[in-house]
């Protein structure tokens, strides 16, 4: 989670933690009290054993954590210990809200009292710019070329259902309304009392699904988090931003920023490993968004019209606003000298053809009479653009900026389809659908077992010809027909919704210039792109690098396609502008956390140079997870430690799993981390290259250091024989992979081969496990080996943590894992296996391998214990751990009789609820 709030607990913040462990105590009682009223005091009892049990056995120093609460919560009836684990649970859940109506508030605090120019905020970046001499042109020219977005990805991990997440956004609204200074009595019991309403409700709510999560179950999920943050939080974030320039020493005047900041998605676009999308979750997806956006601007514009109750005998209006008012079919006599709410009850009646036309089903209200629908979001917004210009002419200014205002830059920023969708699709895939369109008309050609040569070869040619492969006369296999319906569903949206709603497509496992003609052919074929009218290309190709061997072999594979002139043209097309995507995830299953780290880093050093060369411009996709694993942590901490030249001012990033909702399921914290998007794309832009040029002995240290990491892990996970049954047998990942929690399999074939699991399962399994080892394995060898080959090592070592924000971040997010492991727990996990004793000196390694880590990263930051430097994580551990370890206890307990063959509903819904209750306790598992 980014908000770790490191300085929650300085000295001269009036707002103190004590705030945090009331609301937490607060909350949990509550839950306590629903407990007992729904199931009995006998539940309530039990339940505060299992915690008291819990606490005291995290206090113990020995070993052997929980001596008794193991035993204790094995020999719970199947029915009691399905409500211990639900309120567990629900209690970890409760944490996350307390945690982050917490932050809300301090964010709040520090703005009231002047302390708004934190690490991360835009207006300390704005700060910092001034002092480094960046001039006003530069800060312009950049917004005016920015690309922000974070996009959110389906995943498995966030395994709520939507109800749940309904109500748990209730109890942060109803936390947030308790802690207003000015209530009266009556407003704190009145408020009190809805949040245990809320409480009850939530308790006696199934938190369950009672069937495997379908693709547009995770679009509907992901758009929840527009109605409760992201509509009313964008237009606030740019209203913030043009403020704070217009007071800052460049003086920006009234211009308005272009809409830079903007949000992605891939749920619903995503077929790499998935089977369940296709052109017609496309289609659905595109509508979704478009009715959701819809739905939100017609109840804007009923709210704005109500506001707008100016008489035209007290005030005047414009000319352009008058005929608004005079075309308006609203023919009320009630109205007639009210021309602002005439003009938009035309506006509206327009609005809601419109949303017809895109498919919307779904109006709260009906306008007065038909109207003619707009072509365009442009008409729409000028229609707004004119209502606005009446009231700065005529002395209501103020109101102008108001609802109306954040109402115009809504329009800009989402359009008619609301979010931009990515495609993404396997490049073996793309290989197939090639191979199989060629044999179809010149058989023989064999494409598949072509040289890499041959292939650029042919498809260069190919891409000189307007003539398409596809003909109505040839059958064609399903993979293939199911690709082309999606790239023909993108032409559609094209010209449905703009080029926005669909702008990008990934090639995953994307190895070969051969990689990115494929596509290019393919777009041809669906007429997203026609050779006679290279102009007329209009999604951008987007590589994506995942493996250990592909990062390396990237800047050779992106220098060859660059001189390509097809490829170059189309580039030229699009604005000379490539974006690449990093896979972070896949390239730490492939080669453990601290090379895929380093192989990242010096990719991007490698395109950074490449793309200077050759005078093209370079945006940067990062494919982060939640977990520290596949990429996770602090987001301004990441993209201030990239390379310099590594943003400059575009940055995307993947929001996945149960981040998503610790970072916008409440208004101000997606307020907050909009902003550290956009904080940290200004400082990583901007600020002088020179003073963030690592040293060069840091970088051979590093490479060092991840030669042997590298080393380290793969002897383990890929050169051990029986790691991959250790893996399935001590973690989770089988029963993973059977339950309800996400529309695609954890593998990619059904093979149970390492290499063909997914990054996502591979990491949540450690995670539920509580070895976390994709977040740290390697590091503490590695250290130990490069301190023998350089005895002044250290020092080297301790001045890298000190200078150099990529090493501090690589440190930072490790510490932040091992503190979430438990080797004690992860032993009773071990045991599961039938023949435990065959996988004791695996564990025996990794229990080594996480002792010398720690110890490195002890020798690293001059710490005696972990988070030692971080106590706002460390006091949020204290509050979450003690309903996790129970957690653990019962699903090692569940585990041991479901594969014993105890397959009934409780015994298999209660292990689904100790994977939610383990993944909202951790906040960052997948």
């Amino acid at each position: 989670m980014d908000l770790q709030v490191r300085n929650a607990d300085k000295p001269g913040r009036r707002l103190t933690a004590k705030a945090l462990v009331k609301d937490v105590r607060l909350l949990g009682r509550l839950l306590c009290d629903a407990i007992e009223a729904s199931d009995g005091r006998e539940v309530r009892e039990i339940v505060e054993q299992v915690r008291a049990l819990s606490v005291t056995g995290r206090r113990k120093t020995s070993p052997r954590l929980n001596e008794k609460l193991a035993p204790f919560c094995a020999d719970m009836p199947p029915r009691t210990l399905k409500r211990v684990i639900r309120a567990f649970s629900q209690f970890s859940q409760l944490v996350n809200i307390a945690e982050d109506a917490y932050q809300a508030r301090e964010q709040r605090f520090s703005i009231a009292n002047g302390e708004a120019a934190m690490p991360g905020t835009i207006a300390r970046s704005l700060s910092v710019l001034a002092a480094a001499g960046v001039e006003a042109e530069d800060i312009r020219k950049l917004l005016f070329e920015a690309v922000v977005s974070p996009v959110f990805t389906a995943h498995p991990t966030e395994v709520r259902r939507k109800s749940i997440i309904d109500i748990e956004q209730e109890l942060a609204r109803c936390l947030t309304r308790l802690d207003k200074a000015s209530l009266t009595a009556h407003e704190a019991d009145r408020y009190r009392e809805d949040l245990e309403r809320a409480t009850t409700t939530l308790w006696q709510t199934n938190s369950l699904r009672g069937r495997r999560l379908q693709v547009v179950d995770e679009i509907l999920n992901g758009l929840s988090y527009y109605d409760s943050t992201i509509f009313r939080v964008i237009p606030e974030v740019y209203e913030a931003l043009e403020n704070q320039l217009r007071a800052s020493p460049w003086s920006f005047g009234q211009e308005a920023l272009p809409p830079f900041l903007r949000m992605g998605s891939w749920i619903g676009g995503d077929r790499d490993g998935n089977p369940y999308v296709n052109g017609e979750t496309l289609r659905e997806a595109l509508r979704l968004q478009s009715e959701r956006v819809f739905s939100f601007y017609l109840g804007e514009l009923h709210s704005l019209g109500a506001e707008l109750s100016l008489d035209d005998r007290y005030v005047k209006v414009s000319r352009d606003l008058q005929c608004l008012a005079t075309d308006s079919p609203d023919r009320s006599q009630q109205r007639r000298h009210e021309p602002y709410r005439l003009a938009i009850s035309g506006i509206y009646a327009r609005l809601t053809t419109t949303a017809r036309k895109f498919g919307s089903t779904e109006l709260v209200r009906e306008p007065v009479a038909a109207a003619p629908c707009y072509q365009s979001p442009t008409e729409f917004a000028e229609d707004l653009a004119t209502i606005s210009k009446s009231l700065k002419a005529n002395g209501a200014e103020k109101i102008a900026a108001g609802k109306l205002r954040s109402l115009q830059r809504a329009v800009g920023v989402f359009g008619f389809h609301l979010v931009s969708l990515d495609l993404r699709q396997n490049s073996e895939v793309h290989q197939r659908v090639v191979h199989e369109l060629f044999e179809n008309v010149r058989p023989g050609t064999g494409y598949e077992a072509l040289a890499e040569s041959e292939r650029i070869r042919l498809l260069t040619d190919e891409l000189r010809s307007s003539q398409l492969l596809v003909t109505p006369l040839k059958t064609y296999s399903a993979e293939t027909t199911s690709e082309l319906s999606v790239l023909r569903g993108a032409a559609e949206a094209h010209k449905h919704y703009g080029r926005a709603s669909i702008p990008n497509y990934i090639i995953s496992k994307a190895a070969s210039p051969s990689d990115l003609l494929e596509v290019m052919v393919l777009f041809r074929e669906a007429g997203l792109f026609r050779p006679d009218e290279p102009e007329a290309a209009s999604v951008n190709i987007i590589p994506l690098f995942e493996t250990i061997s592909d990062l390396r072999r990237s800047h050779d594979g992106m220098q060859t396609v660059l001189a390509i002139e097809a490829y170059r043209a189309y580039l030229r097309a699009l604005g000379g502008k490539q974006e690449i995507m990093l896979g972070y995830s896949d390239s730490n299953k492939d080669g453990g956390y601290l090379t895929s780290g380093w192989e990242l880093y010096k990719a991007e050093m490698a395109f950074i140079q490449l793309f200077e060369r050759e005078g093209i411009r370079l945006s940067l996709f990062h494919g982060r997870g939640g977990s520290v694993g596949r990429g996770g942590g602090p987001s301004y901490e990441a993209i201030t430690a990239l390379p310099p030249g590594a943003v400059a001012g575009s940055i995307r990033l993947t929001e996945q799993g149960e981040v998503v909702a610790a970072k916008y399921s409440n208004p101000a914290l997606g307020r907050r981390n909009l902003e550290l998007l956009i904080a940290a794309t200004l400082e990583a832009s901007l600020l002088p290259s020179d003073a963030k040029e690592p040293d060069p002995e840091y970088l051979g240290a590093m490479e060092e250091l991840s030669e042997l990491a590298f080393a380290a892990y793969r002897s383990l996970v890929y050169e051990t024989e029986g790691f991959e049954r250790f893996f399935w047998e001590a973690t989770i990942i089988g029963e993973i992979a059977k339950l309800n929690i996400g529309s695609r399999p954890a593998s990619r074939s059904s093979s149970r081969r390492i290499e063909d699991l997914r990054a996502i399962p591979w990491v949540f399994g450690w995670s539920q496990s509580r070895i976390m080892l994709p977040g740290w394995f390697g590091f503490g060898s590695a250290v130990r080996q490069w301190l023998a080959r350089h005895p002044d090592g250290s020092q080297t070592l301790q001045r890298m943590h000190r200078d150099w924000p990529f090493f501090q971040t690589l440190i930072a997010n490790m510490e932040m894992v091992l503190a979430k492991t438990n080797m004690a727990i992860a032993a009773r996990y071990v045991d599961l296996a039938p023949d435990a004793s065959a996988h004791e000196k695996i564990f025996a390694r990794i229990k080594d391998e996480w002792e010398a880590t720690t110890a490195a990263l002890f020798g690293i930051t001059d710490q005696a214990c972990l988070l030692e430097n971080n106590p706002a994580l460390k006091q949020s551990i204290h509050h979450r751990f003690p309903c996790l370890d129970p957690l653990n206890h019962m699903q090692i307990d569940l585990l041991r009789r479901h594969r014993a063959g105890e397959r009934d509903q409780d015994t298999e819904e209660a292990l689904h609820l100790t994977i939610n209750g383990i993944a909202a306790g951790l906040r960052n598992c997948g």
